[in-house]
């Protein structure tokens, strides 16, 4: 049906690339989509919230003919003003930031939508037990992933656990921050990743949380969390290669994100004073991999050098991401 209607149109409408949304629903389109390709010079843009159906289904993925990119919830430099907090409680999926409602929006999402696109791509044979699983994901969100404890929370085996994180990785639904595992003197605590939901005022929902004001416990971890998220924006929008990971010991000292092979060491502190003890962490870091360069993202207003550490300013640290010149 998709190749006579189209085969059927005349107009130079053709000319421009043809839009499928939802392609994961209907696997063997990509049959039809190739074959067009191959013998009309047909162009697509193929749009999708999961790959992992067509991958399991064994279906047609274009044999190196698809390049393949993320649209992400939006991002500092698409924002012409913005305010830190209303952009933790909101988060930057367009329609939650841009709406003054924003608590209904966000509640429908995660309660009506997240479990639901997962259930209608059936990849969970388990509803309930991976609602308990969602829900237990919630508590540890940011936090060193327990599969054993989760597992028992859930009433469901370990190996499942794992597989369910993947299904939301896989479902773009969020992302597996591993441990930076180069090798270094320093014993390294665990092998656990940690998880992070995709966007900042999802997580916000699903965790019930409200920000009042820039200081605190949970300003800090949504802060965290933000800039993550601007971390793996820039990665993926300016196709760089490098990896995000963080790195802990077995004392409890603890980098927020390493990237690449060590190059840059990032810690992030919502505060607006850094103090010395906020240092010790990066400080250790340097020990191992003397080389490399350690920021301290914070709410503080200037810049400062405090020996080989530089304390930015969050805004600083952005512009400064955006720009090329943290990583490239």
């Amino acid at each position: 049906m998709l190749r006579e209607q189209l085969l059927a149109r005349k107009d130079k409408a053709l000319s421009s690339p043809i839009i499928l949304d939802e392609v994961q629903k209907v696997p063997q389109i990509m049959d039809e989509v190739h074959w067009l390709i191959e013998n009309k010079g047909f162009r697509f843009i193929l749009c999708g919230s999961s790959a992992r159906k067509l991958k399991r289904g064994g279906a047609n993925l274009l044999g190196g003919r698809a390049w393949r990119f993320e649209l992400l919830p939006l991002v500092t430099p698409e924002l012409s003003q913005w305010d830190l907090v209303t952009l933790l409680n909101r988060g930057l999926i367009p329609s939650h930031y841009l709406d003054d409602h924003y608590t209904r929006s966000l509640r429908a999402y995660t309660q009506d939508y997240l479990k639901e696109e997962v259930f209608a791509e059936g990849l969970v044979r388990n509803i309930p037990a991976f609602s308990r699983f969602f829900d237990a994901m919630s508590y540890g969100h940011g936090e060193l992933v327990n599969y054993s404890n989760i597992a028992r929370d859930c009433g469901i085996d370990s190996k499942t656990v794992r597989a369910y994180y993947q299904i939301l990785v896989d479902t773009l639904v969020g992302h597996l921050l591993e441990p930076f595992k180069l090798r270094q003197t320093r014993q390294v605590i665990s092998k656990a990743p940690k998880f992070y939901l995709f966007d900042v005022g999802v997580a916000g929902a699903i965790t019930r949380r409200h920000i009042t004001e820039e200081k605190g416990e949970l300003f800090g971890k949504a802060f965290e969390h933000f800039i993550l998220m601007e971390l793996i924006a820039f990665k993926r929008y300016k196709e760089a290669d490098f990896g995000i990971n963080f790195w802990r010991t077995k004392s409890g000292l603890e980098v927020d994100f390493i990237l690449g092979n060590g190059a840059v060491a990032i810690e992030v502190k919502g505060t607006n004073r850094v103090d010395k003890k906020d240092l010790y962490p990066l400080t250790a870091f340097l020990g191992e991999f003397p080389s490399a360069k350690a920021l301290l993202v914070c709410n503080e207003k200037t810049e400062r050098l405090h020996e080989k550490i530089r304390i930015m300013p969050y805004r600083q640290f952005l512009e400064e991401l955006w720009m090329g010149n943290i990583i490239r």
